[in-house]
């Protein structure tokens, strides 16, 4: 992918942001939606173009793990935690929630104390992150509980030619990166992602849980229009609903590292069809397959053919 060598984008993205404009950008997860975190009316500009609710906070990205105490509370205990965590996973699909430094404005944390913060390690990502000089607020390019993007083709079909939109390629990983919270009394996981829990609790321990709000959480997300059934007899469901009269896309599991790489563009393509139902074989257990289990369960919820889904 050229767009490394294209100075002349990368100084646009650049100048459109400074102006308080958004940027579509890759990371190795999915396409975010990027605007100064340090610019509240560009940051207030992502909640109403996704349509998202105000307290719902955004993850901030940054260049390089050192920046993180630019936006996070300092103590040795945190950054020895910090510390531990981006020497194994850092560039890369893990968000790390830590106390928010007092220069962060509310809109960037849904007025919580709290900040989420990333270092990606898609290369476009970080050359625009490099060249920029702050930290990007950056939740997936789409709707609001909607499929996320994992091409520049899906963020276009989603807002339209006018965002701007720096085009990576597809993403790698395909699903959003693990939430830690290290800002209460024991880490916690919040939200499984591209980087397996236990290779996690191999760097901190045990895990345990927290009251911590972070994206993408809420029981209802990552949905197609089309219904969602999760399922281990895939054929005779897909049989069933066939003759109820329903169209119907399967969605088949496989390595989990591949299924999450194409999970989200599938389902993006079974509404283009015009589905009703997509069926989705149940992923493999552990490591990413949680992860893709989660987004499929939250997808599923509310669909009328999801009773009895496994």
């Amino acid at each position: 992918m050229a767009l490394l060598d294209n100075e002349t984008l990368l100084y646009e993205a650049v100048e459109r942001l400074r102006r308080g404009e958004l940027v579509a950008f890759p990371t190795e997860t999915v396409y975010g939606l990027g605007a100064d975190a340090r610019n509240p009316s560009a940051v207030a500009r992502i909640f109403s173009t996704k349509g998202r609710p105000a307290d719902h906070p955004v993850i901030v990205h940054v260049a390089e793990p050192a920046h993180v105490w630019r936006w996070a509370r300092d103590t040795p205990e945190l950054r020895r935690a910090v510390d531990a965590l981006a020497e194994r996973f850092w560039p890369g699909p893990l968000t790390i929630i830590l106390p928010r430094d007092v220069s962060v404005d509310d809109i960037v944390t849904g007025g919580r104390n709290t900040i989420g913060l990333r270092v990606p390690a898609h290369p476009v990502a970080r050359a625009l992150l490099l060249r920029y000089g702050s930290g990007l607020a950056a939740p997936s390019a789409n709707r609001f509980g909607r499929v996320s993007p994992t091409s520049a083709a899906h963020v276009r079909e989603e807002f339209g030619s006018e965002l701007f939109v720096l085009d990576g390629g597809s993403a790698d990983v395909g699903v959003e990166s693990t939430i830690v919270d290290l800002s209460g009394a024991v880490p916690a996981m919040l939200r499984l992602g591209g980087i397996p829990r236990e290779a996690v609790e191999s760097v901190l321990g045990p895990l345990g849980t927290s009251e911590t709000v972070a994206p993408g959480t809420l029981p209802a997300h990552y949905a197609p229009r089309a219904g969602v059934l999760v399922s281990r007899e895939v054929e005779a469901d897909a049989a069933r609903l066939l003759a109820s009269g329903r169209s119907v896309v399967i969605l088949w599991a496989g390595p989990p590292e591949d299924h999450a790489r194409r999970l989200y563009a599938e389902l993006r393509a079974a509404d283009a069809a015009g589905a009703d139902v997509v069926v989705a074989e149940a992923p493999h257990a552990g490591g990413l397959g949680d992860a893709i289990a989660d987004r499929l369960a939250r997808a599923a919820v509310g669909s009328p053919v999801s009773d009895g889904a496994e």
